[in-house]
C-alpha cells in the first residue's frame, strides 16, 4: 500500500505488504461496511489498521 497510516484514525497501520511474509490483515476478516468509511481519496491507497477493524467489529456486532 502507498501509505503507512490508517485512513480512519490516522495512526500507523502496521501494513507489511512490502515486507517478506504475511501481513496481519491476511489473518482477519474485514467487514464490508468498514470500507464505506474510507474517504474516496484513500480507497485502495491506505490500509485500515487492526485497531479500527476490531473497533468496527465490536461496534457493529460482527466477528
Amino acid at each position: 500500500m502507498a501509505n503507512k497510516y490508517c485512513p480512519l484514525c490516522g495512526e500507523e497501520n502496521k501494513c507489511m505488504a512490502r515486507e517478506p511474509g504475511p501481513c496481519w490483515c491476511n489473518e482477519v476478516d474485514f467487514p464490508a461496511g468498514i470500507f464505506e468509511l474510507v474517504p474516496p481519496e484513500s480507497k485502495r491507497k491506505h490500509c485500515i489498521c487492526r485497531k479500527c477493524v476490531m473497533a468496527y467489529k465490536e461496534k457493529s456486532g460482527t466477528s
